[in-house]
């Protein structure tokens, strides 16, 4: 298998440190073989261990074992941890345009991003978003096609919609867009996590799920009438449940994931478990890639308070879900 991609994020983020101490922990928690792409100078700033910068993605095996593989993706070395610039958010664009290239191409495996400040690109013209969208676009997928996937080790979820505005969710809401996150929520579990008949639990929009109508419509309209084609998949689908009973350790054991319909109800669950261990994987793409699920963290970037956590556990899920589409492997320094 070849190694990770690791698109660095913003350099003034906390991206550059939880990526060194991801590698400082690569033996005792069994990290696949993995490269950086961005400023090595970020690193350097933020972390005083080896790093070795290649070439190419091939020579990431050969020096994992004794020093952190980067592919340089020159940035502005004047930026200070903690303080982003208009040239952070270009180095962070070029990185993740650059390790999306390169696991497209099959030289690495799969991708995992680090963390950008949306509001950084936004100011240089970035027209996406997030990661996520642009990720598929570069792949050449359509953005409804593709699932936005949050793991925790007890929990899956997945929000219908995303960034938008709470007040604008019932009317975005339609059963053809709740279908099409749950197919991809489902293929995604077939391919990436291996569970051949995946068990999706759909959540209510209202509460209690709209008490049969008395709080809301739109279970019967819209989320009853999807959950009824999504059975179609080979899949055990069930629902709507009130979200306010999905989430607790006897509910949790009896799906493989949450079909939730806003960012809240997804993301508020994963992150009260699994903060320090959330992954946003992204379902539907032709190639693997996965995020620790938290933001650049600028007010502690360079303290070495930044928890690794999510992004090993990010290059864990992505590396297991790699090798189940790969047959050969990269051997282990």
């Amino acid at each position: 298998m070849a190694p990770l991609a690791v698109s660095l994020g913003d350099p003034a983020g906390i991206g550059p440190e939880i990526t060194a101490k991801a590698w400082e922990q690569r033996t005792e928690r069994n990290i696949p073989a993995f490269f950086a792409v961005g400023d090595e100078a970020a690193i350097a700033k933020v972390w005083n261990g080896p790093l070795a910068v290649i070439a190419e993605p091939a020579e990431a095996c050969k020096v994992f074992g004794h020093a952190l593989p980067v592919i340089r993706v020159d940035g502005d070395r004047g930026t200070e941890p903690g303080r982003p610039t208009v040239d952070s958010a270009h180095s962070s664009l070029h990185a993740l345009e650059l390790a999306v290239g390169l696991t497209r191409s099959g030289a690495a495996s799969a991708l995992v991003t680090g963390p950008v400040s949306k509001a950084q690109l936004y100011g240089i013209g970035f027209t996406h978003p997030g990661q996520t969208e642009f990720v598929a676009e570069r792949c050449g997928v359509a953005g409804d096609m593709v699932a936005m996937m949050l793991v925790g080790p007890t929990l899956r979820t997945v929000p219908v919609t995303t960034h938008i505005p709470l007040r604008s969710v019932p009317d975005i809401l339609t059963p053809e867009l709740i279908v099409a996150k749950g197919r991809a929520t489902i293929r995604g579990l077939r391919r990436q996590f291996g569970i051949e008949r995946p068990r999706v639990a759909v959540a209510g929009l209202n509460p209690h799920a709209g008490e049969e109508g008395a709080l809301g419509r739109e279970e019967i309209d819209i989320v009853i009438p999807a959950i009824e084609r999504l059975r179609e998949e080979d899949a055990e689908v069930t629902g709507p449940y009130a979200a306010d009973t999905m989430f607790h350790e006897r509910a949790r054991a009896q799906y493989d994931v949450a079909l939730c319909l806003y960012h809240d109800q997804a993301l508020v669950p994963l992150k009260t478990l699994h903060f320090d261990e959330g992954v946003n994987m992204t379902l539907g793409l032709p190639i693997v890639r996965t995020s620790p699920d938290h933001g650049t963290a600028f007010a502690i970037a360079g303290q070495g308070q930044a928890h690794p956590g999510a992004m090993i556990a990010a290059l864990k899920t992505a590396g297991a879900a790699a090798r189940r589409l790969a047959v050969s492997a990269c051997p282990k320094a």
